[in-house]
């Protein structure tokens, strides 16, 4: 009967029109793989790539064209022709992902199959592989795999070794380079001349010698693997037969490999999804031309475009469409709807980013749970280019005790360079909170030892007394190393000037606290600490944020200071650790952690020339792609999106003046209206919007 399923569908797409088909696909058909699955639940274009016979096939799949089901669809379809389920082999980027993939199939195929075929990210693939064959390359079957603490450990022990007191060497910028070598493909340094080629040398050899591989070698080793030694590679060939890729846009130059050294040279049956437009992830070494130059690789593939889209309005789609089409590398696709009643596309402007935040809260807030609309806070979602951008919007919903999540990041506050710069303000206006102390000694390092700092704190146990106290205290002093004595003076007399100037009236808290941090060379450490340069930006512009976010609160309250922006701080964390149950709240998310999501409302702020596309995209030649990042913001709305910039924002540490993002004038057309925030502000409220103000009003005193 499941073979009939199959078959019958085949021959009824030979004698029907592509029309006719999918008219014909609307009659409810009983017979399914298992479970309900049903190939009569696909589109004509669906249909083909899940029945596609064999031979390379390249699907490309617009935003929300549905193609994790066609992949699943594809996966059934083989076990029902009667391929062995163990010679399937799936791919894709994330546990996640695959986790889905694997649900998604045990529900297609019968439980004893599903359990057969392959469902895994690389590197779980790669482990596979080298499980198998290690013996090939030096290694035993048994090796360890180093994860990120384990990589950090051994670099420090190598490179204390190799010390150079000329140009030490950064344990973490060490292991960053040589990560970023890898998966570039290389193994092993050009020349160990240099310090850094000295280190590099000797983690890879101190690796093999543990039997023991970073989660980088995966890949690189895997690689050498296939490509050198033909009795594994076609073993591996033998074992699988259909291969499946998803998310290829995101494959880069080792992942292309190792998929091409698995497939047999003739006719391979390859399959790979994936979509150009959707190519955000260069910085990290996603290369598109793998999708774009398909065939170079995979000679005369069938290629079939998914581009009816099950998420977005019409109205939506063809904002996304006439954006996407200004890059000049791409394949052509356009995303269409059945959807087409829809509300405009709205482009505002606002005066600066606090109104933009001001202004969002409040629309949020008005179509909210406790409105006339009552959509679940889930329907909400605030799409950003950078991380630092979330500040004003976590602080405006906290006053409006709207509940949100960060994600694909840490809340603002919750992130690492937040706490220092807090532990730093806490350990200046109380000189008894030692936790706030240690984390400002440790960040960046002052050449005071844990050993030092724990017999400080014990004497500060043991005599009640402050670990700022114990570092003073004469006594203290002499018991430590001269080169300690002197780090530890050095600190005190700085700390305790910086405390005088804390205290003077008028002073400026925001500006003494980043004089402190630039002299102390907490931004280079922050800096080192980080994988690229990107991250670096990110991290020191979140604590530019903090502290215009004092600055602001000492401004609207000179009274409280300081201190009262700190107590505010700590009391928010309080009430969020109250009301964890009520996270699945408004999402905060950037534009790349967003993809493959969807929110039925969505705004996406700060499309200015400079953030969105970002500055350095100008110049490394990289602003196509921040065109397909905004393209991926805009195909996250279901059913309402509004683009936002502002004329001011505050940028490093200061006022700024912005121009609108280039992108909006390619926006711009039929679908789309535009209007500042203003404007919209100075309107009068019609009745509803009154009755739902008192509404809310009234919850609020109620809670």
């Amino acid at each position: 009967m499941r073979i009939f399923s199959v078959l019958l569908p085949e021959f009824l797409s030979s004698i029907l029109t592509s029309a006719a088909f999918h008219v014909f696909s609307l009659f409810t058909f009983t017979h399914s793989f298992v479970s309900g699955f049903r190939l009569f639940d696909l589109n004509p274009e669906q249909y083909r790539a899940a029945t596609h016979p064999e031979g390379p096939l390249l699907i490309l799949a617009g935003a929300g064209t549905g193609k994790t089901r066609v992949l699943t669809a594809r996966i059934a379809w083989l076990v029902a022709q009667g391929v062995d389920p163990s010679s399937i082999l799936a791919v894709t980027f994330t546990n996640k992902a695959a986790k889905e993939m694997r649900e998604r199939v045990g529900d297609a195929v019968k439980s004893e199959q599903a359990k057969l075929i392959t469902l895994s990210t690389f590197h779980a693939l790669c482990v596979r592989l080298l499980r198998k064959h290690a013996h090939f390359l030096g290694y035993k079957e048994n090796f360890s795999i180093f994860d990120e603490s384990d990589q950090i450990g051994l670099v420090k022990k190598i490179a204390a070794r190799i010390h150079d007191k000329e140009s030490p060497l950064d344990p973490n910028l060490a292991r960053n380079i040589i990560s970023k070598a890898k998966n570039l493909g290389i193994s092993e340094p050009e020349t160990t001349d240099t310090a850094l080629g000295s280190l590099f040398s000797k983690y890879q050899n101190e690796l093999r010698s543990l039997n023991a591989m970073d989660f980088d070698d995966l890949l690189l080793q895997a690689r050498t693997l296939l490509r050198d030694h033909p009795e594994a590679r076609e073993e591996w060939r033998a074992r699988y037969t259909h291969i499946l890729v998803d998310e290829f846009q995101d494959t880069n130059k080792l992942q292309l490999e190792l998929v091409s050294l698995l497939t047999a040279d003739q006719r391979p049956n390859i399959c790979v999804v994936g979509d150009d437009d959707q190519s955000i992830y260069g910085w990290r070494g996603a290369e598109a031309a793998n999708l774009l130059e398909f065939e170079r690789h995979f000679p005369d593939p069938e290629v079939i475009k998914l581009e009816q889209n099950y998420r977005s309005t019409d109205v939506i789609l063809s904002v996304a469409n006439r954006l996407i089409k200004n890059n000049s590398r791409r394949r052509g696709k356009n995303l269409w709807s059945d959807r087409k009643e829809g509300e405009s596309v709205r482009i505002l402007s606002a005066m600066d980013d606090k109104t933009e935040a001001e202004f969002i809260a409040d629309e949020i807030q008005a179509s909210g749970p406790l409105s006339s609309k009552a959509l679940p806070w889930t329907s909400f979602a605030i799409l950003y280019r950078m991380n630092a951008q979330s500040r004003q919007f976590e602080e405006m919903l906290r006053e409006r005790r709207i509940p949100y999540r960060v994600v694909g990041g840490k809340s603002f506050f919750d992130r690492r360079e937040v706490k220092d710069v807090v532990a730093y303000l806490g350990a200046l206006l109380n000189v008894d909170d030692d936790n706030a102390l240690l984390r400002v000694l440790a960040n960046p390092p002052r050449g005071i030892g844990s050993a030092t700092l724990q017999l400080a704190n014990e004497a500060g146990a043991k005599n009640g007394k402050s670990l700022l106290a114990i570092l003073n205290d004469p006594e203290h002093l002499d018991v430590s190393s001269s080169k300690t004595r002197g780090a530890i003076q050095r600190f005190t007399e700085d700390w305790g000037a910086y405390r005088i100037q804390l205290q003077t009236p008028g002073a400026d808290p925001a500006a003494i606290l980043r004089a402190i941090l630039e002299e102390c060379g907490y931004f280079e450490d922050l800096k080192k600490s980080c994988k690229t340069e990107q991250e670096a930006d990110g991290r020191q512009e979140n604590v530019r944020e903090l502290l215009n976010a004092l600055t602001g609160y000492c401004q609207r309250h000179p009274r409280d200071g300081a201190r009262g922006f700190l107590d505010g701080l700590v009391l928010e964390q309080e009430r969020e650790e109250e009301k964890a149950e009520e996270r699945d709240g408004v999402t905060l998310i950037t534009l790349h952690a967003a993809k493959g999501l969807e929110y039925p409302e969505v705004w996406l702020v700060g499309a200015e020339d400079g953030l969105l596309p970002h500055e350095r995209s100008k110049t490394e030649g990289t602003v196509e792609e921040e065109r397909r990042l905004l393209y991926v913001g805009i195909t996250r709305a279901r059913h309402r999106l509004t683009i936002t910039h502002c004329s001011t924002r505050r940028k490093f540490g200061s006022v700024m003046s912005c121009t609108p993002s280039p992108f909006l004038l390619e926006l711009a057309g039929e679908g789309v209206e535009s209007g500042s925030m203003e404007e919209i502000l100075s309107t009068p409220m019609s009745d509803e919007e009154v009755t739902d103000g008192f509404a809310q009003m009234r919850a609020m005193l109620n809670g």
